[in-house]
């Protein structure tokens, strides 16, 4: 296993942000709010490289996006 002190880096970003998501869905009872900020939080630890980790993150993200324009 590799040290990268830029996807370490990286990491935190994505974690960050599924921490706010997953807060905000548990104080509001909003299920796409919290399911996608536990997603956040967890897929940096298996993401091997930059691009992976940029392209699951806007995925997610347009994922919650679309899940709230629906109605969710």
């Amino acid at each position: 296993m590799d040290f990268d002190p830029t996807l370490l880096m990286l990491s935190v970003i994505p974690s960050g942000v599924g921490f706010v998501l997953f807060m905000y869905g548990r104080k509001s009872d909003r299920w796409p709010q919290l399911v996608t900020g536990i997603l956040f939080m967890v897929y940096p630890y298996f993401t091997g490289s930059t691009i992976s980790m940029v392209s699951v993150g806007v995925l997610l993200g347009a994922m919650l996006y679309v899940m709230i324009q629906v109605g969710w």
